[in-house]
């Protein structure tokens, strides 16, 4: 796993974002990338936002659309509509040809102040960072303008996902600008991470039939850590799915932990449903309590 990935304190899976986020995301392989992009496209489109994609200048309209309507066959009405646009920094910046942070800024403050007007609940942007180099712009400019975006976000009406390729950017520039964004995101979907704390695990992305061995793994080794506090704080609320088997094995080490007094476990309205309808395998033991971010 790449150092980016790990050091960010506020990880999430792409499913979790919300408005008022400011994102990075790195990718290696551009199937993985595709599915980010069409997943925060038709969350967006599906919450009432008008989405703007800036996909890599090497890929035609055409392939986006595509990409798009495999998702869903509603693409050309929302597109049709102008709910949808799919644009690039070129023209977002035009009549201008060099890109400047505060030309880029304005820009994206005219566009989410039309979303606004044209009634749509806020505004979302997936840009690829590929055009840096279709510009010719200046990497030192690119990262300052990263580093210094925050008054985009603070009305909580735009959303931004900065889509960074690992096959083309330096690990020095991922890591900078993995730290520069308050949001980091999962590089695939399906993927599920387990962030150990002293007295804690927080579990991030999709436990299901492909990560159950891993979301198991997790739960029984953060258990055994614990053993001699006799207390474990097991955070659910950044997963974007939990499966019935998992949530069934998660109660089942619970309550086989004889070497535990307390294990809290926090999550959302539709996980402590889950939980209590399986029933408590280890009353006293176990408290569930719910937490978690609003979407």
């Amino acid at each position: 796993m790449p150092a980016w990935d790990d050091i960010h304190p506020a990880t999430i899976s792409v499913q979790r974002t919300r408005s008022g986020d400011h994102c990075f995301v790195s990718y290696d392989d551009d199937e993985s990338n595709w599915d980010v992009l069409t997943t925060f496209a038709w969350t967006g489109l599906a919450r009432g936002e008008k989405v703007m994609v800036f996909a890599a200048p090497q890929v035609s309209e055409d392939e986006l659309l595509s990409r798009l309507e495999a998702d869903s066959p509603l693409t050309a009405g929302v597109s049709a509509r102008g709910q949808l646009v799919l644009t690039s920094m070129r023209s977002l910046i035009r009549p201008h040809r060099a890109f400047t942070p505060e030309r880029q800024w304005q820009r994206i403050c005219e566009e989410t102040a039309l979303a606004g007007r044209q009634g749509y609940t806020g505004l979302r942007t997936f840009i690829d960072m590929h055009w840096v180099r279709d510009l010719g712009a200046d990497l030192n400019v690119m990262m300052q303008r990263e580093c210094h975006a925050e008054h985009l976000f603070t009305g909580g009406s735009y959303s931004e996902i900065c889509a960074y390729d690992r096959r083309w950017f330096d690990d020095d520039v991922l890591a900078q600008m993995c730290r520069a964004h308050p949001v980091n995101l999962l590089t695939r979907l399906g993927e599920l991470r387990a962030v150990h704390g002293d007295g804690s695990l927080r579990l991030i992305g999709e436990a299901d039939l492909a990560t159950g061995a891993q979301f198991g793994a997790a739960v029984g080794g953060a258990l055994a850590r614990t053993a001699g506090s006799r207390e474990l704080v097991l955070d659910l609320t950044e997963l974007s799915f939990l499966s019935v088997r998992c949530a069934d094995d998660l109660l089942r080490l619970v309550g086989a932990a004889d070497g535990h007094d307390r294990v809290e476990v926090r999550c959302e309205a539709g996980q402590l449903r889950v939980l209590r309808a399986l029933g408590e395998y280890a009353p006293g033991r176990l408290v569930l309590t719910g937490a978690g971010r609003r979407c």
